[in-house]
């Protein structure tokens, strides 16, 4: 006779109790400091880290420590309950920056948009690359060797972040003109190779850089695109449209969820990061031709002003800004920041200007595609998960995050305040 296994066993009272708090208490500090940081016109992102870092080893534990002991506890169940809704969020914020992409503009910006995207690309990869031996050996992560942290911090410097981008854009109604819709383009096409270069990076942590482990990664990569084209395109399309006949929203948004969800689990099984699943699915319906922006709408505003705040925070408990008091580390994060931004500004102004584009608008491409933002925060958070970062390079990237979001709406302005207005603009902006 076979006996049934017992059901697992609940979460414990005191468990639940400190989980409903963190929960509470990130939400609501990320939520006022992110509408604050929106008042003064910076991303909210911005704010929603600062909670984390406020609530985080960087004030509250040196402060107060018996009640940072007590709602943060060191204890990695504890943990892990507050991660899995913070990693539904970023797989469904990563999800709708793939529903936002226009990657038909990509093909019809042509050869200046490529430019641009390859030199602010290669340029900050190489450099971040480069800087990836030259930093001590303590910032590198457990499960990584030299050749893979330096890989890691190449993508972490050379992504932008599409949603930073688009609301600076449209708050500065830049948005018809030329080159904004060049930055978006080029922001576009960098972060589909972003994504794609994390996934492969990632697949080689732990186990090193090796040609194989390399090969193994890429060939990866190609299965997932192949699928994506061959069976998950149709398949997208036919959820999507028999989810649309219902009168129901929440019908349209359930299959989204499931669809991200499954896509980020397959590529997860494929040893690449569960994100970019995510950020193919969300691909896919962008250009799967069903109507469904308008039905999503309510998942967006949960996602936005709910789980994308509690990612954030968590991600600022993570930072630990005393770190900074090390010479070697404020060194490290100075070096950085400094390639970080001279590489994107230079392989953005240097594609520009074989793409035969002027001196301001490279620098207005420069200027745009620099912020990081949410991406260069989600890509720290990964290089964390994955033992690839230290807890002092995880600070040192999420700072780059930060602080290039902060620099690009002042930068992008001054640029874009000396491109003349073209006759072809102006309709644009007339029909818009």
């Amino acid at each position: 006779m076979i006996l049934a296994a017992a059901p697992p066993s609940p979460i414990g009272a005191h468990q639940m109790l400190v989980f409903l708090a963190q929960l509470a208490v990130l939400l609501g500090t990320a939520f006022a400091l992110g509408r604050l940081a929106t008042r003064v016109r910076l991303p909210a992102v911005v704010g929603e880290l600062a909670a984390g870092v406020l609530l985080g080893p960087s004030l509250l534990g040196p402060l107060w420590p018996a009640l940072s002991g007590w709602l943060f506890p060191a204890d990695v169940a504890q943990i892990h309950l507050l991660d899995a809704v913070g990693q539904l969020g970023v797989l469904l914020l990563v999800g709708f920056t793939g529903m936002h992409l226009d990657l038909g503009l990509a093909r019809r910006k042509g050869g200046a948009a490529a430019w641009v995207a390859a030199g602010g690309l290669l340029i900050p990869l190489g450099l971040g690359f480069a800087a990836g031996f030259a930093l001590p050996a303590v910032m590198i992560g457990q499960n990584a060797d030299r050749p893979v942290f330096a890989l890691f911090l190449g993508v972490a410097v050379c992504v932008s972040a599409i949603p930073v981008i688009a609301k600076v854009l449209l708050e500065m109604n830049l948005l018809h003109r030329d080159i904004g819709q060049l930055v978006i383009t080029a922001a576009a096409v960098d972060d589909v190779v972003g994504w794609s270069l994390l996934a492969v990076v990632s697949g080689m942590a732990g186990a090193g850089f090796t040609l194989g482990h390399a090969a193994l990664s890429v060939g990866a990569l190609a299965a997932v695109a192949a699928v994506a084209l061959v069976v998950g395109r149709p398949l997208v399309r036919k959820a999507l449209a028999t989810a649309n006949r219902s009168p129901e929203h929440g019908v349209t948004v359930a299959v989204v969820v499931v669809l991200v969800v499954l896509s980020a689990a397959g590529t997860h099984a494929l040893s690449l990061e569960p994100i970019l699943g995510a950020f193919v699915c969300g691909l896919l319906i962008s250009s799967s031709g069903v109507p469904v922006r308008e039905r999503l709408g309510s998942l967006r505003t949960f996602v936005m002003a709910v789980l994308a705040p509690v990612f954030f925070a968590t991600a600022g408990l993570r930072m630990d800004l005393t770190a900074l008091r090390d010479p070697a580390v404020l060194g490290a994060a100075a070096l950085v920041l400094l390639l970080a931004v001279v590489g994107k500004f230079a392989g953005a102004y240097l594609g520009a200007r074989i793409g035969r584009l002027g001196h301001w608008e490279g620098l207005a491409l420069g200027a745009g595609l620099n912020a990081r933002g949410v991406i260069g925060v989600i890509v720290a958070m990964v290089g964390l998960r994955l033992g690839v970062l230290t807890t002092e390079t995880y600070t040192v990237v999420v700072l780059v995050a930060v602080v290039t979001s902060l620099m690009a709406p002042p930068t992008l302005r001054y640029a874009v305040a000396r491109i003349a207005v073209t006759h072809e603009e102006r309709e644009r902006a007339a029909v818009a």
